[in-house]
């Protein structure tokens, strides 16, 4: 049985995650340090992790199986993710894929490489309607891909 994750701390698409998995009745495990709203529904997992730099995504890591599905804007973590053979995908609906991760890596040190010696300041662009739109289509297609064994 598939099972989906969602990196869950500053997470945008908590409620979309949740209302797919509802509608293919998927268990989905919200993994954060702070911050969760209890659910009383039975396919709804919370589950909150100590303070810490990695807590959340090592959780995540350990619990998953291959086929899974992970929501997370984190990079390494979708890089181990994948490294499980379970599918990553981002909250605008970006899918992570072993012939993408690597240049997505090397863009985030790059990035922050630019952060720390003053050359950018790191801005991130605003979420949107269209990357919550994107994520549902996305995401969706993602969740019937996993629990098909694509």
């Amino acid at each position: 049985m598939v099972a989906i994750y969602v990196d869950a701390d500053a997470c945008p698409v908590k409620d979309e995650a949740a209302r797919v998995a509802e509608r293919h009745g998927v268990v989905i495990t919200y993994v954060a340090n702070f911050g969760l709203r209890p659910s009383r529904d039975p396919m709804v997992r919370n589950i909150m992790v100590p303070q810490g730099a990695d807590a959340a995504d090592d959780w995540i890591v350990e619990a998953l199986a291959a086929g899974d599905v992970v929501v997370t804007s984190d990079i390494p973590l979708a890089s181990r993710v994948l490294a499980k053979d379970a599918t990553a995908i981002g909250p605008t609906g970006k899918l992570f894929t072993t012939d993408s991760i690597g240049m997505a890596l090397a863009m985030r040190e790059l990035n922050q490489h630019l952060r720390e010696t003053g050359e950018s300041r790191g801005f991130n662009a605003s979420f949107t309607t269209k990357d919550r739109s994107n994520f549902l289509q996305h995401f969706d297609a993602a969740v019937v891909r996993a629990m098909r064994g694509n």
